[in-house]
């Protein structure tokens, strides 16, 4: 998952493109700052039906109690606002509020890309382990928490009750924007042509065909769908209480999601930091296995005889027999002699590396360590491998244990699995110049990223609410809707891997958008149970945590038992959005459910 990013991000020139970017981009929004303090109140004359422009009495008309200022009455509320730390503008009209939620969200959004910008390069710097599983996915989430802060630490308890609803409506409409609009867009952008149930790279000549054209991914993919399903956990915890008893969770259950969201928070970035090493490990098996099946593979046509029985069990004699005619004069089998056997068999046809395939023969047969195999230990190492292979077999009721397809559809079996388990780890991986510096810059980044969320964070809640008043719309719409594309920094990225039309990249797009959700599950959970539970607050978003629960779950399970995704699905993926926003108002507003 991780462990790609870094091979995606470019030279130093580009990080210095990106801070004169962002330069530019934060000099214009504090002009537009600058120009929103400015005005204040307007006065003139007043101008009535009542009252003529010359403020002259006729002797009939009494005006000396008006104004002699005409003051120009604003659309909305006459309710004041109340401005976030004392000079940032705020307003209590419609339109006002949607400029406002225009500039604080594009704020957001900039320091959510200045936090992704700076952990990327700190990752091709130090590679993956701590940085990849570690600090990146939580920096990913820094915008969301902030938020979600923002909207619960506001005031005294009454307020922060009715302002934390913004805080779950961005928690949920991050998941289910990114797991229905993004999703489905990046299937649209990133779609080849499907070939045996396998998305060709960089092959799209069917057009817009729904069954015939799709994406692919790599087994990790699924594996990351499934952790994201099991980050559902602390959401079915809050919700049994309503489910079980029909009653709004008490205190103690909010404190046991609280507890269960921040171990599974834990395990997973703990998974996050040793991914990379399991997954070499994995690789490594995977590949043994390959040698293995290949090596039997190529010395069941040397073999005088059939290697199993007919009961199924190895024929010792035959196997003798095979050493006898590949031993040296000296009566062993070395790695000389093994490289040699190798070589004559044409392994370098199957991609195998051979001195990995002579190293792993003898580290697999060599058991006196004398750097030489003997007869005893070569029939006991083919009878091992004979046996593993028809153990694979077995699960196949197409033919007999003793059936001589049982060698080349375990090399098959094994040659595909070393394929899922492959990460390209031997591609070059380009080297950052000037390390130092650029982790300098990458520092700054993050520092400036952290410090636009904390400060915007704030103002961005008060404008939400604002416009929900202004407007009569519940807050959580407003956020649900709004908030997610100003905190999500994956938007771009992912539509950008996912058109260059590769499965790597593909795997790379939406291990990404299920791990934003995995951690939108664990860590803002936990900020928004934490302040639940700290503040007092009442428990009343069980149509929330129901709808997070249908789309993960939902979209979680297609991507678990399938590694290829065939364009209609976009469309289902697409329906989720507006089914979770009906869905939701439909159990508030028409059910009642609290």
């Amino acid at each position: 998952m991780n462990i790609y990013k870094g091979e995606e991000i470019q030279s130093s020139f580009q990080v210095t493109s990106i801070l004169k970017t962002m330069r530019h981009k934060f000099s214009f929004i504090y002009l537009v700052i600058f120009l929103l303090i400015l005005p204040h109140s307007n006065y003139g004359r007043p101008v009535t039906k009542e009252a003529p422009l010359l403020m002259v009495s006729d002797g009939i008309h009494d005006h000396s109690s008006e104004p002699s200022l005409i003051y120009v009455n604003k659309l909305g509320s006459s309710d004041t606002c109340t401005e976030a730390y004392g000079f940032l503008p705020c307003t209590n009209t419609a339109l006002g509020n949607v400029f406002l939620m225009l500039v604080y969200g594009y704020f957001m959004f900039l320091a959510a890309k200045s936090l992704s910008a700076g952990s990327e390069i700190l990752l091709q710097i130090l590679g993956p382990g701590i940085i990849g599983g570690l600090f990146l996915p939580l920096l990913s989430s820094l915008p969301d928490a902030t938020i979600i802060l923002a909207s619960a630490l506001s005031g005294n308890k009454e307020t922060a009750q009715s302002q934390v609803s913004v805080g779950m409506g961005l928690l949920a409409g991050s998941t289910v924007m990114l797991l229905t609009i993004l999703w489905g867009s990046c299937l649209i952008v990133g779609r080849c042509d499907l070939e045996n149930s396998v998305a060709i790279d960089q092959k799209h000549t069917k057009g817009f065909d729904l069954a015939g054209s799709g994406v692919s991914t790599d087994i990790w993919t699924s594996y990351a769908a499934m952790l994201m399903i099991i980050s559902c956990i602390p959401l079915v915890i809050v919700q049994l209480p309503q489910i079980l008893h029909g009653a709004t969770p008490s205190r103690a259950a909010i404190l046991f999601s609280l507890i269960v969201s921040i171990c599974l928070l834990v395990v997973y970035t703990i998974y996050q930091v040793c991914q990379p090493r399991i997954q070499r490990r994995r690789l490594a098996y995977a590949k043994y296995k390959n040698i293995m099946s290949g090596f039997l593979e190529q010395l069941k046509t040397q073999a005088r005889g059939r290697f199993l029985k007919d009961n199924g069990e190895p024929h010792i004699e035959v196997i003798q027999k095979l050493f006898d005619s590949l031993k040296n004069p000296e009566g062993y089998i070395t790695a000389k002699d093994l490289r040699a056997l190798i070589i004559g068999m044409h392994f370098e046809e199957e991609d195998m590396d051979i001195d990995e395939a002579v190293a792993s023969i003898m580290l697999d047969f060599d058991k006196s360590h004398d750097s030489r195999i003997d007869m005893e230990e070569f029939v006991r190492g083919i009878t091992r491998w004979l046996r593993k292979a028809k153990r694979s077999a077995t699960h196949d009721n197409d033919h007999s244990p003793t059936t001589p397809k049982i060698l080349n559809d375990f090399h098959q079996r094994m040659k595909a699995e070393q394929d899922v388990w492959s990460d390209h780890i031997d591609e070059a991986v380009e080297i950052v110049k000037n390390p130092r510096w650029n982790t300098f810059k990458a520092v700054l980044m993050l520092l400036l990223g952290t410090a636009v969320a904390g400060v915007f964070a704030d103002p961005l809640v008060d404008s939400v609410n604002n416009f929900s008043a202004a407007t009569s719309i519940p807050s959580f719409f407003v956020s649900f809707i709004i908030l997610p594309f100003a905190s999500s920094s994956e938007i771009v990225s992912a539509l950008i891997f996912a058109s260059r039309k590769k499965i790597r990249t593909a795997s790379l797009t939406y291990s990404e958008i299920y791990g934003s959700v995995t951690m939108s599950n664990l860590l803002s959970l936990s900020v928004f149970l934490c302040l639940v539970y700290i503040q007092n607050l009442t428990w009343s978003f069980s149509a929330e945590v129901l709808i997070i629960l249908i789309v993960c779950i939902t979209m979680g399970l297609v991507a678990s038992f399938h590694t290829t995704l065939p364009l209609w699905l976009c469309f289902p993926a697409f329906a989720l959005y507006p089914f979770s926003l009906l869905f939701v108002y439909i159990l508030n507003y028409v059910v009642g459910i609290p």
